[in-house]
C-alpha cells in the first residue's frame, strides 16, 4: 500500500509523530472496511451482569478499603483534556447573532434557539463564576450590573468567553469555576483534589492525582495547583502527588476523504486527528498504581453532597479489592496445579463474581483443559463499574456482547456501536436499565504484582469513524477503541448499581444551575 500513496515526506511526518506505516496503514483499511457493529445479547439488568449493594455491604466492603488500601498505592486518574467550548455552544451562537443587533430579555424567552441563553443571563449571579466575570470587566471599566440592566447580553457573554476576559471559550472544564462557597469559588480541578483526599489517599497519608490534560494548558494547571495545593494538603492533614500526562501524537489516527485516500493538508502533508478518548489506554498503561479510580473531569459535587460518593466509591474499591484477593489466590492454586478439588470452586466463582462467561464444552475438558481455560480468564486485568438508572441521559450502556470471537462478555457500549437499522438489537438497546457514567475502580496488576499490558487486552474490530470536514472538504476520521468500551474489552468486568446522586456531568454551562451544583 505504502509504495502507491505515501511519498518519503509522509514516511517522515507518520515517523516523527512517534507511529510507524503499519499502524497508518491498519488504519486506512479500517475505513475501507468499516467496523462492525455490536452484537448485543441482552441488556445487563440488576442480578444479571450488574450488582444492588445492600446498606450493610456497602459499610463492610467500605471498610475493608480503608484497611486494605494502606498498604497499596491508590491514585485517581482524571481525563481532563478536553477543550470547555461546547458547554457553551448556545453562547457562542447568541455572540454570531448579536452582530446584527442583540435580544432584549422578553425575545430571548420567547426565541426557542435562544432560550437557553435567557435562563443563562437570568441566572447569571448564580454561577460560580460571577465574581471574577465582574471583576474582569471592571479591570475595563465595565459595570456588569448596569450592563445587565441594559441588556446589553452580548457584551457580558464576551467577557466571559474571550481573552480580553475570562476566556472560558478555549480553555477546558478543569480550570473553569464551578462551585461557590462562602470564602472563594473552586476550580473543577480543585474539587477533584478535595475528592482524592477522601479515597486516593494511601502509603504514608499521600493522595496520588493523575489528569491528562492538552499541552496549551499544561501550564495553567500547574499554575492552578501551585496556587491551592498548600491550602488543601493543610485542610486535609495530607501530602499531594499530581502528576499531568498528555495525549500522546503517536495515537491520532490519520485522516482519509471520501474515496478513502488520506487527506492531506494544502501544504501537501497528511492530516491527522486525535484518536477519541480511547487513546488515553497509553497514559493509563504508563501508570504505577495498584488502584485506579477514573472519573471525568466535569463530574463532581460540592462539599454538601460529597458523603453518598466517598461511600460508594471505597464501596466499589473495596469490592475490587476483595476480588483480586480471591483471584490471585485461586490463579497461584492453578499455576501449582493444587486445585483439583476446588476446580468447580474456582469456575463457580469465575462464572458468578467475575462474569466470565463459561462455554458449555468446558465441562468436557480435562482437568488440565480447564485449569488452562481458567488461568488465561482469571489473569487480566479488572475494573469494577459504577452503574446508575436509566433516567435519559446521553451516554452508554451495560450490555451482554458477543464478539467477533463468539466470546461473551460484559460491556459498556455506545449509541454509536449498535446498528441503527436493526430493529432486534434497537430493542436490546431501548431495554437497558442503566447507563454508564464513567465512574470505574482498575486493577492493572497481575497475581505476581507485575503490570498487565494494557495493549493485550484491546479490541481492535471496535473502533468508530465519523464524517468531519476540513478547509470546506468532507473527511472521514477514525476513533479508537473508547477507553472504557473496546480498550477495555478483554477485562474481567464487574458492573455495580450506583445512586444517580453520584453523577452530576456538565454538559452545557446551564448544567451548573442544576441544584447538584448550587
Amino acid at each position: 500500500m505504502s509504495n502507491n500513496i505515501f511519498n518519503t515526506k509522509d514516511l517522515t511526518q507518520i515517523k516523527d509523530r512517534g507511529s510507524d506505516l503499519q499502524t497508518v496503514e491498519k488504519q486506512i483499511e479500517n475505513f475501507k472496511k468499516g467496523f462492525p457493529f455490536s452484537n448485543l445479547q441482552k441488556a445487563a439488568t440488576i442480578g444479571d451482569g450488574i450488582l444492588k449493594l445492600k446498606e450493610p455491604e456497602l459499610e463492610t466492603l467500605k471498610t475493608y478499603f480503608d484497611k486494605e488500601s494502606q498498604s497499596k498505592k491508590v491514585l485517581k486518574f482524571v481525563p481532563a483534556s478536553g477543550a470547555a467550548s461546547r458547554m457553551f455552544k448556545s453562547l457562542f451562537n447568541y455572540l454570531e447573532e448579536s452582530k446584527n443587533g442583540g435580544k432584549s430579555k422578553d425575545e430571548l424567552f420567547t426565541d426557542k434557539n435562544f432560550n437557553s441563553v435567557y435562563n443563562f443571563v437570568s441566572n447569571i449571579t448564580n454561577f460560580a463564576f460571577y465574581n471574577s466575570l465582574k471583576a474582569a470587566m471592571e479591570k475595563e471599566g465595565k459595570n456588569i450590573e448596569s450592563i445587565l440592566q441594559d441588556e446589553e447580553y452580548s457584551v457580558i457573554i464576551d467577557y466571559l468567553l474571550n481573552g480580553h476576559g475570562l476566556d472560558y471559550g478555549s480553555l477546558p472544564k478543569g480550570l473553569l469555576e464551578f462551585h461557590h462557597y462562602f470564602d472563594a469559588s473552586r476550580l473543577a480541578m480543585e474539587e477533584h483534589l478535595v475528592e482524592g483526599a477522601f479515597y486516593s489517599k494511601s502509603e504514608n497519608n499521600t493522595a496520588h492525582l493523575h489528569f491528562t490534560v492538552s499541552p496549551e494548558h499544561l501550564e495553567k494547571f500547574k499554575e492552578q495547583l501551585n496556587r491551592v495545593i498548600k491550602k488543601y494538603e493543610e485542610k486535609f492533614g495530607i501530602t499531594y502527588v499530581v502528576k499531568f500526562s498528555m495525549q500522546k501524537a503517536s495515537t491520532d489516527t490519520i485522516a482519509v476523504d471520501m474515496e478513502n485516500k488520506p487527506f492531506r493538508e494544502k501544504d501537501g502533508s497528511l492530516l491527522f486527528r486525535p484518536g477519541g478518548h480511547g487513546a488515553l489506554i497509553e497514559n493509563l498503561n504508563d501508570l504505577e498504581a495498584d488502584v485506579i479510580f477514573i472519573k471525568n473531569i466535569d463530574n463532581i459535587v460540592p462539599d454538601r453532597l460529597r458523603e453518598t460518593t466517598i461511600l460508594h466509591k471505597k464501596a466499589i474499591g473495596g469490592l475490587l479489592l476483595k476480588l483480586q484477593a480471591t483471584t490471585f489466590k485461586y490463579l497461584n492454586e492453578l499455576e501449582k496445579k493444587n486445585d483439583d478439588g476446588s476446580l468447580d470452586q474456582i469456575t463457580i466463582f469465575a462464572q458468578t463474581d467475575l462474569n466470565i462467561n463459561i462455554p458449555p464444552d468446558f465441562y468436557n475438558k480435562t482437568n488440565d483443559g480447564k485449569r488452562e481455560f481458567l488461568f488465561k480468564h482469571l489473569n487480566r486485568p479488572i475494573r469494577i463499574c459504577g452503574m446508575v438508572k436509566n433516567e435519559g441521559e446521553p451516554g452508554g450502556g451495560p450490555f451482554w456482547l458477543k464478539n467477533t470471537k463468539e466470546e461473551t462478555s460484559l460491556q459498556i457500549v455506545e449509541s454509536s456501536q449498535v446498528d441503527a437499522n436493526d430493529p432486534d438489537q434497537l430493542n436490546i438497546m431501548k431495554s437497558a436499565t442503566h447507563f454508564n457514567p464513567v465512574d470505574l475502580v482498575c486493577g492493572i496488576k497481575n497475581y505476581k504484582n507485575e503490570k498487565f499490558d494494557l495493549h493485550q487486552s484491546i479490541d481492535p474490530e471496535t473502533g468508530f469513524i465519523s464524517i468531519k470536514s476540513k478547509d470546506g472538504k468532507n473527511l472521514k476520521a477514525q476513533e479508537l477503541p473508547g477507553l472504557w468500551n473496546g480498550a477495555m474489552a478483554n477485562w474481567n468486568t464487574v458492573f455495580v448499581e450506583v445512586p444517580i446522586i453520584t453523577f452530576n456531568p456538565v454538559k452545557t454551562v446551564n448544567d451548573l444551575l442544576r441544584e447538584q451544583h448550587q
